[in-house]
């Protein structure tokens, strides 16, 4: 059965980015640390466009994670910006050829046309909720997984609603202190989790969580 995959770095004490977010700085104070260690990959950086990179333990992780992945559902600040779109709509941070090379549904309070780039990507923006932005997901997906690109409030949103079957927390050995922590939100909810992987990398160890 396809299933809702949810993947992200967070620092040892539990921040998925630092303060003081913005535009000019989407990942906080001291969030680009959390994802050092893939922007050494040559397995991100060709998705990226980018040539050269590493081959090291967590290659075979990240490859993994793109496996049978047939559209990705992200929050409104994942994919750039915030609050109403204006007369000239900004596409976001993914440029005219994003890695993801299927649909991508955003989560969003304002509606815009769907945006069409390079390499089969195409962000549609969806108003009415995240239940609705995974069924549009799952039907565009034709039976692969869909995954949840983040950040922190629509992974909690699918998180709370008992939704997310498969989690993976790249965790860094960091510490932020302060910014958007992971597990805040939930309102009580308290899913099961079976670890099912655990890979130490330079820099980074992969843990897979099972949702039970």
């Amino acid at each position: 059965m396809a299933r809702l995959r949810f993947q992200i770095s967070m620092s040892l004490d539990g921040f998925v980015a630092g303060p003081n977010q913005s535009e000019e700085n989407p990942l906080g104070e001291g969030g680009m640390q959390l994802h050092e260690w893939a922007f050494r990959l040559a397995a991100w950086r060709e998705p990226h466009g980018e040539p050269g990179g590493e081959v090291n333990a967590s290659t075979k992780v990240v490859e993994e994670s793109l496996e049978n992945i047939g559209a990705t559902v992200m929050g409104r600040k994942m994919f750039g910006g915030s609050g109403a779109w204006g007369d000239d709509p900004w596409e976001g941070w993914w440029g005219e050829d994003p890695p993801f090379h299927t649909p991508v549904f955003i989560v969003t309070h304002h509606a815009r046309p769907p945006v069409a780039k390079l390499g089969g990507t195409t962000f549609t923006f969806v108003t009415d909720g995240i239940e609705s932005a995974l069924e549009q997901a799952r039907s565009a997906a034709g039976g692969k997984d869909v995954a949840v690109g983040g950040g922190a409030s629509v992974a909690q949103q699918y998180m709370k609603a008992g939704l997310v079957d498969e989690m993976q927390i790249h965790l860094v050995p960091v510490l932020l202190g302060g910014g958007a922590r992971l597990f805040d939100n939930l309102d009580g909810a308290k899913p099961g989790l079976e670890c099912v992987g655990s890979v130490a990398a330079p820099g980074v160890t992969h843990l897979t969580y099972r949702v039970t």
